[in-house]
């Protein structure tokens, strides 16, 4: 169930960003830099309600979470049923741009069996009041690229660092990266027993466990992340 306005940048203003001169002067590789541009780019776009293409990517979001569901309109209460905190999801988008959509639409035609089974909450004892799905979707695309550091023109921590060689492996990492942290933050919701008022905390938690296995010499690739395998449960 959606809360205030305040819901999305309450949070998403706590989290921080750490940064290193450590990291500063690492040489990228031709296709880290050419894919890492292109992921900032994608980061600048921001949601339009305007345009037809970003007005079709939104119906297909909601085909595919409720496909035997019409929906009424862009702006319509039915909105709120996917989680999102009033009746124009636009409105929401203003947080992170389109590429919070992206993410979504990313997760549920990848993984569509996670992501129904996170958008309608079956795993686990659910709380009373449960998060927002879609709202918990932009704030972790906010989470991500706040953590990597990708509104520099070069990540200057660690976790970052670590990233942009496992996008230079992989031009999908960073959606990769967003799903398995979906499933992070249900399986942390689900361990701390949260409710509605602490997904700042659950976030944060689930922020600080990726930032320790993306710091590991272990993961060289967003498979061997410990949450990947809960895509396919």
């Amino acid at each position: 169930m959606a809360g205030s306005r305040s819901w999305i940048g309450g949070v998403l203003n706590r989290l921080s960003n750490k940064r290193s001169d450590k990291f500063l002067d690492y040489p990228l590789t031709p296709i880290q830099e050419q894919r890492l541009q292109k992921l900032q780019k994608r980061i600048q776009i921001p949601f339009d309600e305007t345009r037809p293409d970003h007005q079709e990517a939104l119906r297909e979001l909601w085909h595919i979470a409720f496909p035997n569901v019409a929906l009424k309109g862009l702006v319509s209460e039915q909105w709120k049923e996917m989680g999102w905190q009033g009746p124009n999801p636009s409105t929401d988008f203003r947080a992170c741009g389109f590429i919070s959509l992206e993410n979504l639409l990313f997760y549920g035609r990848t993984y569509p069996a996670s992501f129904r089974r996170v958008l309608l909450k079956q795993d686990g004892t659910r709380a009373t009041w449960e998060y927002p799905f879609a709202v918990a979707g932009i704030n972790i695309s906010f989470m991500l690229i706040q953590m990597l550091d990708l509104y520099s023109e070069k990540p200057s921590n660690l976790p970052g660092f670590n990233f942009v060689k496992l996008l230079g492996e992989d031009e999908e990492a960073f959606d990769v990266l967003y799903c398995t942290a979906f499933e992070m933050v249900d399986a942390q919701w689900l361990e701390m027993r949260a409710s509605y008022m602490e997904f700042n905390k659950v976030l944060q938690a689930t922020s600080s466990q990726l930032e320790r296995e993306l710091c590991s010499d272990n993961v060289r690739r967003i498979q061997d992340l410990s949450a990947y395998s809960l895509l396919y449960q």
